[in-house]
C-alpha cells in the first residue's frame, strides 16, 4: 500500500510560499514521537500513546460510519474499518517499522482515511456537516452584526479571533469534542465567552495587533479546517474583515472528506448561500475572495505537496494562516514561510497539551512576521 499517494488526480507541487522544504529542513509533522537514539525496531511510550490516541476514536468513527444511509450493509461495513485500523495500530505498536513505519500523525491519519474508503465508505460526516452548516448559516448575520458594532478596530480584530477559537471547537475527530457535540452540541456564542483565559500557550495576539493597525497585506492565503460554525462563523468573518480591509483572500479547502473538515465542494455551495444578489458578505464585496481545492485529503497537511491550482493562486501572497489543530498545531508549527503567517487553532489533545505544557482546549495563535 502506497501511503504517501493522495487519491487527486492532479500532480502536486510544494507549496510556493514555503521556505525551500530542504533549505528550512522542512517537516510536516510538529511532534515527534521518537528521538534518533530509540530503538528503531521497538516503539516509545510516547508512540504508543498515540496509537492508543488514534484508537480511541475508533468508536466514533464507527458509529458514524454504521449510520451513514448512502452505504448499503454499513453496519458491517464500518466493523470491517474498525477491524482493520485497529489491527494496522496494534501491528505499528508492536513493530514501528510496519506499514512504512514509524509512526507520526500523518502517517496514522492517512491509514484510518484509507481504510473508511477501502470499505466503501466517502463521506461518513456528511450528514452532521449539512446540518451544522445550515445552522450556522443561520447564525451568520448576527455574528457580522454583533463584530461591525465594534467600533475599535483592535477589539474587533481580537473578538474575530476568538470566532476563530470558537468555531474550531466544531471537530468530531476529537473523542472528547465529539462526545459533547453528541450530547448536547456545540453553542457558538457560549464557546466565545469560556475560551480558555489569556495568555494562552502560545500568544502573539498583541503583536499581531500592533501590525494590524499599521500594515495592509496585499494577499492572504487561509489553510481551512472544520464545516459548520468553524467556516462560517469562525473563518467567513475574519475573512470578511480582511477583505473589507482590501486584501484578497485565498480559502484552500480539502480535495476529499476527512472527518468533518469542509471539502472545496462544500465551501463554494457555503459562500454562494452567504452572498447576496450582489454577490457581497454582509455589505462587503467578494469579488477578492477566491476558493482553492488544496488537494489534500487528511485533517493534517503536510506543505511540500498541494495542488498546482493552489500554489497559482497563493504565489504572490503576502499572508498564509494556518488554522485548525491538525493544519496549525500538529503540522506545520514551526513551518517557515517566505512571508507572514499565523497558526491558529485549539488544543484538542492532551498529549499535545502536555507537549506544549498547555491546557486542554487551550488556544494557539503564532504570529511570524519575515522582514519585506
Amino acid at each position: 500500500m502506497d501511503t504517501n499517494k493522495k487519491e487527486s488526480s492532479s500532480k502536486m507541487v510544494e507549496f510556493p510560499l514555503l521556505k525551500s522544504a530542504i533549505d528550512s529542513h522542512y517537516k510536516a509533522c510538529t511532534i515527534s514521537y521518537r528521538i534518533p537514539s530509540d530503538n528503531p525496531n521497538i516503539s516509545t511510550p510516547f508512540e504508543i500513546s498515540w496509537i492508543n490516541l488514534y484508537a480511541s476514536s475508533i468508536p466514533s468513527f464507527m458509529k458514524r460510519a454504521e449510520s451513514d444511509e448512502t452505504v448499503p450493509d454499513a453496519k458491517d461495513r464500518a466493523e470491517k474499518f474498525a477491524q482493520r485500523y485497529g489491527q494496522i495500530l496494534e501491528d505499528l505498536k508492536k513493530d514501528p517499522k510496519s506499514h512504512g513505519g514509524p509512526p507520526d500523525c500523518i502517517l496514522l491519519c492517512r491509514f484510518r482515511e484509507q481504510m473508511i474508503r477501502e470499505v466503501g465508505f466517502r463521506d461518513i460526516f456528511k450528514k452532521v456537516k449539512s446540518e451544522e452548516n445550515t445552522k450556522a448559516i443561520s447564525l451568520f448575520p448576527s455574528v457580522i452584526r454583533a463584530s461591525d458594532a465594534i467600533e475599535d478596530s483592535g477589539n474587533r480584530l481580537e473578538t474575530l479571533v476568538r470566532g476563530i477559537f470558537a468555531g474550531n471547537q466544531f471537530d468530531l475527530g476529537s473523542a472528547q469534542l465529539a462526545e459533547v457535540f453528541s450530547k448536547d452540541g456545540l453553542s457558538f456564542l457560549a464557546s466565545c465567552q469560556n475560551l480558555v483565559p489569556r495568555p494562552w500557550v502560545i500568544d502573539d495576539l498583541d503583536t499581531f495587533k500592533l501590525q494590524w493597525a499599521k500594515k495592509l497585506w496585499n494577499k492572504a492565503v487561509i489553510f481551512v479546517d472544520n464545516s459548520g460554525a468553524d467556516i462560517i462563523l469562525g473563518i467567513l468573518p475574519f475573512a470578511r474583515e480582511l477583505l473589507r480591509r482590501g486584501t484578497q483572500v485565498v480559502l484552500a479547502a480539502n480535495d476529499l472528506p476527512s472527518i468533518n473538515d469542509v471539502t472545496y465542494p462544500e465551501l463554494i455551495d457555503i459562500v454562494s448561500k452567504l452572498k447576496d444578489e450582489n454577490g457581497q458578505l454582509m455589505g462587503v464585496d467578494t469579488s477578492n475572495l477566491f476558493v482553492a481545492n488544496s488537494g489534500n485529503d487528511l485533517p493534517v497537511i503536510d506543505l511540500s505537496s498541494v495542488s498546482q491550482e493552489l500554489a497559482y493562486l497563493a504565489s504572490d501572497a503576502d499572508l498564509v494562516i494556518m488554522e485548525g489543530n491538525g493544519r496549525g498545531i500538529e503540522t506545520n508549527l514551526y513551518a517557515q514561510f517566505k512571508c507572514d503567517s499565523i497558526n491558529i487553532g485549539m488544543i484538542k489533545h492532551p498529549e499535545v497539551a502536555q507537549f506544549f505544557g498547555g491546557r486542554l482546549y487551550d488556544c494557539v495563535f503564532k504570529y511570524n512576521e519575515v522582514p519585506q
